[in-house]
Formats: structure tokens, C-alpha cells, sequence
């Protein structure tokens, strides 16, 4: 039987093809290149501003404490004993000006350290006096339950009064422009994340040389640097500036977040404490609730509570042996103050997908979830953001002035530029 040969494809068919393909591509990426451009022109500040504090506050809290040892380093009686938990927050409650929503403290971190915790009061509310602080630290002395120190952290309308680290944080999620800052900065998030995978698209090689759109070409000319440098920032940054964005947009707009999450995944309701007591109900013991819990915790990261003896305690532990496999190694107990009930688990082995991508997104942007390397690279990718929108910048007024000499005598040097810079 004869074998059948297919005849070869026309070489110059093969060609025409690719190249109409290619033209195709290319008139795309001028659409593109449109979006990338408008977009970054437009929020490219903004986002470099937010990078550069995010980058300072990966570090806050050892800053912080360098800046403010009397606030955080505790004074050690002989023979001293922890006390219990309950007895630290009836300290901090009793000094503290009513109208607060809600508080937070991070477990000290050695046996030198104080309670620095942190109260919420709500805009609506009176402030307390005479701080005027819409966000108030206390330290108390966890071995005598004694406050030691307090500031503002937030002020109620004057962002030169907050304190050091607060001004970034309001800077970083706000733009120091109140609510309608938190508003606009979680809106921003969108379209940035667009910008940032319209950058990917034009960081593509259509011609296949890989080599060139990863690295920076030595001895190069100052527009070709200054090209390269805007690229490959892009590129190595690229995975965590979107996990970035995307946890940000978690915190500012947490509600409209929730939603999206739960067109993919149920998300379990947030607990509920239990109704007033009865007249005469003995009060309960949070440390020893902790400890008859059947989910044992790792080290203690950080404790939250809302007013009153009625409300909800949460005790959030990192590095739960339990939990290595799972890489996010952290988990929340919510407790009912009222009776020590154990209402709630958070953490990768319970809840649903969605629940557990809500998780990820604090240890994320925070970088925490991967130690010393994530921070270190939430702090870089921090310090991209300025570096991408002035690269940016500088490459758009070459380009405009690239179009005026067009006409002139500079159309031979500006045909090269275009085929190398597209």
C-alpha cells in the first residue's frame, strides 16, 4: 500500500500568516498601551505614595517601639506574676472614656513588655478629653495591671496630631482624608490592578526574546535604562503587588469584598454573644477558657474585644503545630465573655474556601504569612510602586517628545527608538 505524504505548507503562506497575526497583536497592544498609559498617569502618584508608606509600615511596629520605649517596655517587679487577662481588661476599662467600639492589644512579645491597646471610638461619637483621639492607646503593666502610659493614636480631625506611626497608616489607607479617603483608596484598587495586568500584557515579548524583557541591559543609553527599569520592576513584582491590591481592597471596602467572595464561596456569619446574664452569674476566668479549649493555640499574636463584660473576646495565636501543613499556621478563638462559651474557629482546617481566603488576606499584605522574606518582600514591592510611576513618567514625556522631532531631522533616530521600544 502507498503511503500517502502530505505536500509542505507554503513558506511564504506560513509567513504572511504570522505576520498578519502578529499585526493583529500589535494593534491590540496599542489599545492597551492606551489603558496602561491613562491609568498610570492618572493614579500612578497615589499608588506611590500608598507603596512608599506600605513600605515603612511593614515595620511599624519595631519602629514604633523604638521611637516610644516608655509606652511599650514594662517595669519588672521582684517575684513578679502575669496577671489574668480579666483583670488587665477591667485595669484598662475602668481609665478609658466611655463610647469606645471596639478594642485590640498585641500579646507582648517577652516578658518585658507592657499591654499597649488600642480603642476605637466612632467619628459620631464624643471623643475622649482630652486627647480628642478617635484612636487611643493604653499600656498597663501586665504584673500589676497598672495603665503606665496612653496617647493619641489617631486625632479626631487634625492629621499633624496623630502620632508618628499613625500619620503613615492614614496616609497609607486613607490619604489622610478621613472616610471618604477609605472610600476612595479601595476604589482605586480596581483600576490599578487593571494597570498593573495591562503592564503584563505589554511586558510580553511578541518577537520571543525573553532575555531581553528580563533583565536590564548593561551599558545601555539613558531611555533604554530607563525603559528596562520600568519593566522588569513590573515584572518581579508583579505576583505580589496584585496579592497587595487585592488584600487592600479587602480592608478599605470589607463589605463589598465579602460580597464578591460569596458569589464563589459561603462565608460563615460572624458570631453573636449571648443575651444579658442572669441577675448573680458569676463572672469567668478568660485564661482558663483559653486553656479548656479543645483547639489549643501556638504563641499569643494579639487579643480583641468590644465593650462591656457582655461581648465577644477573640485570642488570635500564630505558629499552631497543628497547622504547619497548611502554610497559614494562625488561629482565632472567639469566646463569649458572659460565660467563656467557645463561639467560633478561624483557621485554614475549619470553615469554608471563602473563609479561608479571607484569612490569607492580613498575613498577605502584611507579608507575615512567610516570615522575614515575605516582609522584606511586601517592602520592596513598596518601593517599586514610586520607582514604576516616575520610569513611567519620564518614559511618556520621551515619548512625546520622540512624536514632535518626528517631522525633523530626528525621524531616522526615532524610527530605531520605536522598533526597540514599541
Amino acid at each position: 500500500m502507498s503511503r500517502i505524504v502530505k505536500p509542505l505548507a507554503n513558506p511564504e503562506i506560513l509567513d504572511s500568516e504570522r505576520n498578519r497575526r502578529l499585526s493583529r497583536l500589535q494593534a491590540r497592544r496599542k489599545l492597551w498601551l492606551e489603558v496602561h498609559l491613562w491609568l498610570g498617569l492618572g493614579l500612578g502618584l497615589f499608588m506611590a505614595v500608598i507603596g512608599l508608606t506600605g513600605s515603612v509600615l511593614v515595620f511599624w511596629h519595631e519602629i514604633d517601639e523604638a521611637l516610644n520605649p516608655g509606652l511599650y517596655r514594662a517595669s519588672i517587679p521582684l517575684k513578679a506574676i502575669r496577671k489574668p487577662l480579666d483583670e488587665i481588661l477591667a485595669a484598662v476599662e475602668r481609665v478609658t472614656s466611655p463610647g469606645w467600639e471596639s478594642s485590640w492589644v498585641d500579646a507582648p512579645g517577652d516578658a518585658g513588655m507592657n499591654y499597649v491597646f488600642g480603642f476605637y471610638y466612632p467619628q459620631q461619637t464624643p471623643t475622649p478629653a482630652p486627647e480628642k483621639a478617635v484612636s487611643l492607646n493604653v499600656a498597663v503593666n501586665p504584673y500589676t495591671a497598672e495603665v503606665v502610659d496612653r496617647r493619641v493614636f489617631y486625632h479626631a480631625w487634625n492629621p499633624l496630631r496623630h502620632c508618628f506611626i499613625g500619620f503613615f497608616f492614614k496616609l497609607h489607607y486613607a490619604l489622610l482624608l478621613m472616610d471618604f479617603g477609605v472610600i476612595l483608596v479601595g476604589a482605586m484598587a480596581v483600576p490599578l490592578i487593571i494597570s498593573v495586568l495591562t503592564g503584563l500584557i505589554l511586558w510580553w515579548p511578541l518577537d520571543g526574546k525573553w532575555r531581553r524583557v528580563l533583565t536590564i541591559k548593561r551599558r545601555a543609553s539613558a531611555v533604554r535604562f530607563n525603559h528596562d527599569l520600568h519593566q522588569t520592576s513590573g515584572f518581579y513584582t508583579l505576583i505580589v503587588l496584585l496579592a497587595l491590591l487585592i488584600s487592600g481592597l479587602y480592608f478599605n471596602l470589607p463589605e463589598q469584598f465579602r460580597w464578591m467572595v460569596e458569589r464563589f464561596s459561603p462565608l460563615t456569619p460572624e458570631p453573636v454573644a449571648s443575651t444579658d446574664p442572669a441577675p448573680g452569674a458569676p463572672s469567668i476566668n478568660l485564661d482558663a477558657a483559653l486553656a479548656r479549649s479543645e483547639y489549643p493555640g501556638g504563641v499569643p499574636q494579639f487579643y480583641s474585644f468590644s465593650p462591656g463584660d457582655r461581648g465577644l473576646f477573640t485570642a488570635c495565636y500564630r505558629d499552631v503545630p497543628e497547622l504547619r501543613p497548611y502554610v497559614l499556621d494562625s488561629r482565632c478563638l472567639v469566646l463569649d465573655r458572659r460565660n467563656g462559651e467557645l463561639l467560633q474557629v478561624r483557621d485554614p482546617a475549619h470553615g469554608s474556601g471563602g473563609d479561608v481566603f479571607m484569612q490569607w488576606q492580613w498575613p498577605l499584605h502584611s507579608g507575615k504569612v512567610f516570615g522575614w522574606p515575605g516582609r522584606i518582600l511586601v517592602f520592596l514591592t513598596g518601593l517599586a510602586c514610586p520607582v514604576l510611576y516616575v520610569t513611567g513618567v519620564i518614559r511618556w514625556l520621551q515619548k512625546r517628545r520622540a512624536q514632535r522631532q518626528k517631522s525633523g531631522v530626528g525621524h531616522k533616530r526615532v524610527s530605531d527608538h520605536e522598533k526597540y521600544f514599541p
